[in-house]
């Protein structure tokens, strides 16, 4: 009697943990947001506006949520210049725990719901910010607060994404935190421009300041 007791405590737990795991799938599924949980590795030469969406593409793929198409949140300077802001789609848009960050455009660029604790990566997991070891809040974007580009001459987005020495490249924190109560400081897109030894655009260069080559991917359908 004792075995057959432990026998059915044993299977609910197994199907206590299979649920938990269908609800974290279908989560994941729905997502439509994230922060790239590591980037290419080669600091800001994303290979492109083409090569940033497919590290989103591909991360998405591998969380279970490859059925969307997916944009990185980065804008291009120069002739034929690109706005972070009309690439994403019009959301609304959640995390992979199923919490909205904007309903739409207008709110992610102004009162959004984008902080360290929502700002999870594809795996549902916080993203090291302030404080952390390593700190990694640092998100390349290209854009100013509302989320269009730079119109120059500066060179706001390292090349256009094709740079992994010089230039530079404007950044937001990802945890809305920084060194004051600034709204620079605060801000989820538009903080500092990248810098460093290495020309600004390197690995090294954005993990200087408290990066790792992470994006902001958006499902745009």
């Amino acid at each position: 009697m004792k075995k057959a007791t432990q026998v059915r405590i044993v299977a609910s737990l197994a199907l206590v943990a299979l649920g938990a795991t269908g609800v974290a799938q279908a989560q994941q599924s729905d997502m439509s947001f994230f922060v790239t949980s590591a980037g290419p590795g080669k600091g800001a030469d994303l290979g492109g506006l083409a090569g940033a969406d497919k590290v989103c593409q591909s991360l998405a793929q591998a969380a279970g949520a490859g059925a969307k198409t997916w944009r990185a949140y980065l804008s291009t300077q120069g002739a034929g210049a690109v706005n972070a802001r009309d690439r994403i789609g019009r959301g609304p848009w959640v995390n992979a725990k199923g919490v909205v960050i904007a309903k739409d455009v207008a709110e992610l660029h102004g009162a959004n719901n984008l902080i360290k604790q929502t700002a999870l990566n594809e795996k549902g997991q916080v993203v090291n910010g302030s404080g952390d070891s390593p700190n990694m809040h640092d998100i390349l974007t290209g854009s100013k607060p509302d989320g269009t580009a730079f119109p120059g001459p500066d060179d706001m987005t390292c090349g256009n994404w094709t740079s992994s020495g010089k230039g530079s490249a404007m950044l937001g924190h990802g945890d809305r935190t920084g060194l004051n109560d600034s709204a620079e400081a605060k801000s989820w897109n538009s903080s500092h421009p990248s810098r460093g030894p290495g020309g600004g655009c390197t690995q090294d260069d954005l993990k200087s300041t408290g990066g790792n080559g992470l994006l902001y991917c958006f499902a745009a359908n």
